[in-house]
């Protein structure tokens, strides 16, 4: 659980952020360790989400020719 938030792919922060729930589900850690497995937590939940938004970005980017197959990429509001 030491490792950087910011650095995970969304599949370890989501692995992670489960693993967090479920402990904090089951009620299998002290008060103090449940303060600092909810904040971390936290975080995980806004690397996924931010994860997540970038890969929609992504998406929204892809542009297509007329016979569907994508051309590459085009600016987000164009």
């Amino acid at each position: 659980m030491s490792a950087d938030v910011n650095e995970m792919s969304f599949e370890e922060a989501l692995r992670e952020l489960e693993q967090v729930v479920g402990k904090l589900e089951r009620g299998e850690v002290p008060l103090d360790e449940s303060i600092a497995l909810y904040e971390r937590g936290a975080a995980l939940k806004k690397r996924c989400e931010a994860k997540l938004k970038d890969a929609e970005e992504k998406v929204a980017k892809l542009t297509f020719d007329g016979e569907g197959a994508p051309t590459g990429t085009a600016p987000l509001d164009g």
